[in-house]
């Protein structure tokens, strides 16, 4: 790894993990970004291999850093760095282009053994976290019912065709050579998709689709 991104904004775990990372990648050049804005300006002027990504940040979510690096940087990796192992962190993380997924509370031997493992083609995953992802994708293969209290949202099958690309984390530009239409049509069938999913982000859209069984019809 030559060029590395560190997006953490509490100082003394940065400066941890900024160790641990030059342990593990020893002759790297490392830029570190405290807040969502810094890490997209660095992602603007820099050519990153690998980036090391909090989420809970004091501007935003780490998530929409990750995207950003997929979208403009497709051949660079993100590592999410985070305490969070709910679902709600996870998935939208993972749906962004996050390669792995590491929790703090473990032992930073651990971290930096599974950061090593990248060199292999390994996505580094937190024990906790490979057994949840491992058990979502075995209820994908149950039988589906929608829970009763949840909103039925319709969408037609152009805007399903623009959402699961939009989940699977291809640019505008790229939908729109995909489906034959323009940039700006594909824009306006995403606008309309976050407005009756009442969401705000890519994640969140990918998520709520997620959660409405929309990719399962």
């Amino acid at each position: 790894m030559n060029n590395i991104l560190l997006l953490e904004d509490l100082p003394e775990i940065r400066a941890w993990m900024k160790m641990l990372v030059l342990q593990v990648f020893p002759h790297s050049l490392i830029s570190e970004a405290a807040r969502v804005h810094d890490a997209l300006e660095l992602i603007t002027a820099v050519k990153f291999d690998l980036a090391l990504v909090d989420l809970g940040l004091p501007d935003g979510s780490g998530v929409d850093v990750v995207a950003a690096l997929r979208e403009s940087q497709p051949e660079a990796q993100s590592v999410v760095v985070t305490i969070h192992d709910d679902d709600d962190h996870l998935f939208p993380a993972l749906q962004a282009g996050a390669f792995g997924y590491l929790l703090k509370e473990q032992a930073r031997e651990l971290i930096a053994e599974q950061l090593k493992r990248m060199s292999q083609g390994e996505p580094p995953l937190s024990p906790s976290i490979a057994r949840r992802v491992i058990s979502y994708f075995a209820a994908q293969n149950r039988p589906h019912e929608r829970p009763q209290n949840m909103p039925h949202v319709s969408l037609t099958d152009r805007e399903n065709e623009v959402l699961l690309r939009v989940a699977k984390g291809f640019t505008l530009p790229e939908i729109g050579v995909q489906l034959n239409l323009s940039r700006h049509t594909i824009a306006d069938y995403v606008k309309q998709i976050y407005r009756k999913l009442n969401v705000s982000s890519r994640a969140e859209a990918a998520l709520e689709a997620q959660r409405l069984g929309l990719f399962r019809r």
